[in-house]
């Protein structure tokens, strides 16, 4: 599930990106062209108190960012709630965000 709200300068957007608990998971790392999918810079966190696995995001307004999660350095999700989808290179799909 995505989340878009203002951001701190009227160019930006904050982005928040949730990953469902009902998927066991030890880790779950956010990786998109934000953070050049570098596969361990985006760690979701989750509180015991919380529902879902989240991390927040101040993205530049007016863009789209291809993204996915990875689950414990080996599985790959999409965001089911994304605002598109676009074929990858490895035969599925990137979720997409527009900001």
């Amino acid at each position: 599930m995505i989340k878009k709200s203002p951001g701190s300068q009227p160019e930006r957007v904050l982005v928040t990106f949730e990953f469902p608990s009902s998927i066991w998971a030890e880790t779950v790392h956010l990786v998109g062209e934000f953070n050049d999918w570098n596969q361990h810079s985006h760690v979701l966190t989750r509180r015991r108190d919380e529902e879902n696995w989240s991390i927040t995001l101040e993205l530049s307004a007016g863009r789209e960012y291809q993204f996915r999660y990875l689950v414990d350095g080996q599985d790959w999700y999409n965001d089911w709630q994304a605002d598109k989808y676009v074929p990858n290179t490895f035969g599925g799909d990137n979720s997409v965000v527009v900001t």
